[in-house]
């Protein structure tokens, strides 16, 4: 590794404040060709506690008219960010259906770019690291070649901003199903009625229909399908 790349990712692993590692983070970028560089983390849970953070050197315009015109909904770099974590090299094709957006980012100097995202599942939160330029194509190479930096950059400034962020609460489990209760979910799995059960376990039909409600209480589901399913996904029949 080159000596000012190792001394400059060195400086930024010992920097523990947000806007300080982002600043060295930019100048990084910088001196590996790109212009631009922005770093993003947005939320997919409500009223978590969760606060976005949006550090960025674009330009004024482009932000005004992203937050006014509300375009992170509409973003295809946000809707692959928010669904995997394999880089994304920029194109026209890309913004097939947005293509207003893919004109402004041209007039912006944001012709060319790609991005890198940290989906982390424990808080429900999307980080993701975006580098641009505007000139010079982006090659499949170049990225790949820059790709352990901008991994580790990304990583390190996802751990800075939700270092105090609140991790998703554990979804409560539900109480656990009776044998009676799992005995009858397995007959209703296999296609039988409650006339049927009743009649195999030696019990009235009024009795299963009572096991069937208690099992469907207990799964939080509305009704004996839903149940069947539940139970199954969670390994109990």
């Amino acid at each position: 590794m080159e000596i000012w790349k190792e001394s400059q990712l060195r400086q930024l692993a010992n920097t523990q404040e947000i806007n300080t590692a982002y600043r060295i983070s930019l100048n990084f970028i910088r001196n590996l060709g790109y212009k631009f560089c922005a770093f993003s983390v947005t939320s997919n849970l409500n009223d978590m506690g969760h606060h976005a953070v949006n550090l960025n050197n674009f330009p004024h315009e482009w932000n005004k008219q992203y937050e006014l015109n509300n375009t992170g909904h509409l973003d295809p770099i946000v809707a692959h960010c928010n669904h995997s974590a394999l880089p994304l090299l920029w194109s026209e094709e890309l913004f097939f259906d947005t293509p207003w957006l893919w004109t402004m980012m041209q007039q912006q100097g944001l012709s060319h770019g790609w991005s890198q995202t940290i989906n982390d599942e424990d808080r429900g939160l999307c980080s993701i690291l975006s580098l641009a330029r505007s000139h010079c194509p982006i090659s499949a190479y170049e990225l790949y070649e820059n790709l352990g930096f901008t991994v580790f950059i990304c990583r390190h400034l996802h751990a800075l901003a939700t270092h105090d962020q609140p991790k998703k609460p554990v979804r409560p489990q539900h109480p656990a199903l009776s044998g009676r209760e799992v005995e009858v979910l397995k007959l209703s799995a296999d296609g039988k009625t409650a006339y049927e059960i009743a009649r195999i376990l030696s019990l009235s039909e009024r009795t299963i229909n009572f096991h069937v409600h208690r099992a469907i209480e207990k799964l939080g589901v509305t009704n004996k399908i839903a149940a069947v399913i539940a139970a199954a996904r969670s390994g109990t029949i």
